[in-house]
């Protein structure tokens, strides 16, 4: 049975409530007529009791197929996952949930077994995790990518030097399933011994062809990292990679990871977290990229996000960029990762504009350390994020809707 979700707005009450609106604030707009109406965040899910809470959310639409009953209307879907509330990255399979009435009602959350945990020969667990769903037009699947870990049960954390690779799966949205979960296949290099999509985003061309974000270093999840983009090709069955752009690196602790791509207007821009701060570069071909650049506000000033992703918001009239900072009286948070931010980016100037910024989600105890975004009608945006650390029966999956003031042509 679908799960119906009930819109109370409330300002200063109960976390417990399932609406949160965000309407008061205000609209931002840099572009001229393009405004963001509302931003309402509700409480999808609360944290299961057996001491796990939901992380690692993220949002996909299944756009509506025309003469396939299986898909006479568009499907929204979002993958999320579990993790133990004791030790680190102890992330089990995920699960994902669904709708068809445009998130009035969803069912599940469900573990699918084809995307469940690995246990290897030495006791080491595998496990697909840092995944994103995206659409992928040319082979009409939801294709979903991210990253592999290694997990050490007896250490509950991720293996010491473990390995990580580039996790796929793609989605049946008649018997809402996902295949069993694949892994590309790289160049036989030391350096490709820790390489994986976690938490990005990526681009797919007209012609069908992705442009895949990636991250790698040979040391493990702990070591320093060089961020690139592969172009690769999907036939609905198989991911495999036909070209790789440049290496961009950096020498600040663990280099560049968890890099997300959009093209706005004729530009490829990519956004890259860093340990100390957040970087943001520009190409023309969407795989040769110039060397990276700090974030700063419009003023001059630094962003102030620093080890944690940002993300893009694409609208065909307007950029913009999702983001957790300092300053906004939030040094009580791990890592300042809440309230989310959305500001508007200056394209050309590749700033963020401060005049602009307002809140996707609100301060909240622990903060959201990952979140994902999907476009999900021309009308309407979607930002989904895990709450770190949610105790059972606190709130735990969060649902943020933009509100465009104009329709949103972007895929």
């Amino acid at each position: 049975m679908p799960i119906p979700f009930h819109r109370i707005a409330l300002f200063g009450k109960s976390l417990g409530a399932v609406l949160i609106c965000l309407a008061l604030l205000p609209a931002v707009g840099w572009a001229e007529g393009l405004r963001v109406e509302s931003v309402d965040v509700e409480v999808l899910l609360h944290a299961p009791e057996d001491g796990t809470h939901w992380m690692q959310a993220r949002p996909g639409k299944i756009p509506q197929q025309k003469g396939d009953p299986q898909t006479d209307r568009p499907i929204e879907v979002i993958t999320l996952q579990a993790i133990d509330g004791n030790g680190t990255h102890m992330y089990h399979g995920m699960s994902s949930m669904w709708s068809d009435d445009h998130g009035k009602n969803w069912h599940g959350p469900q573990l699918d077994p084809a995307l469940d945990r690995r246990t290897l020969e030495d006791g080491l667990i595998e496990v697909p995790v840092d995944m994103t769903p995206h659409w992928h037009e040319k082979s009409g699947k939801l294709l979903l990518t991210g990253a592999t870990f290694w997990l050490d049960p007896k250490l509950k954390k991720h293996a010491p030097n473990g390995g990580s690779d580039i996790a796929y799966s793609a989605y049946d949205p008649g018997a809402h399933r996902w295949a069993p979960w694949k892994k590309v296949e790289l160049l036989d290099s030391p350096e490709f011994h820790f390489a994986r999509s976690g938490c990005s985003q990526r681009y797919d061309l007209p012609n069908g062809d992705i442009l895949l974000p990636i991250y790698f270093g040979g040391g493990g999840n702990d070591s320093r990292h060089s961020a690139m983009v592969l172009r690769c090709q999907f036939d609905g069955e198989t991911l495999r990679v036909i070209e790789q752009g440049n290496a961009l690196s950096i020498d600040i602790d663990r280099g560049f990871v968890e890099p997300s791509l959009t093209k706005f207007g004729e530009t490829f821009f990519l956004t890259l977290r860093n340990d100390r701060g957040a970087y943001v570069t520009t190409s023309q071909d969407g795989l040769h990229f110039a060397q990276p650049q700090p974030w700063v506000f419009d003023d001059g000033q630094p962003l102030g996000s620093y080890n944690t992703q940002q993300h893009w918001v694409t609208h065909s009239d307007g950029l913009f960029l999702a983001y957790t900072r300092t300053g906004a009286d939030n040094d009580d948070i791990f890592r300042h990762r809440a309230p989310l931010f959305l500001a508007q980016v200056d394209p050309e100037k590749l700033v963020v504009l401060r005049q602009t910024e307002q809140a996707l989600l609100p301060k909240l105890k622990n903060g959201f350390g990952n979140f994902g975004v999907a476009n999900i009608s021309p009308e309407e945006t979607w930002v989904v994020a895990g709450r770190s650390r949610a105790k059972s029966g606190e709130p735990s999956l969060y649902l943020s809707r933009i509100r465009w003031s104009q329709p949103n042509a972007a895929p």
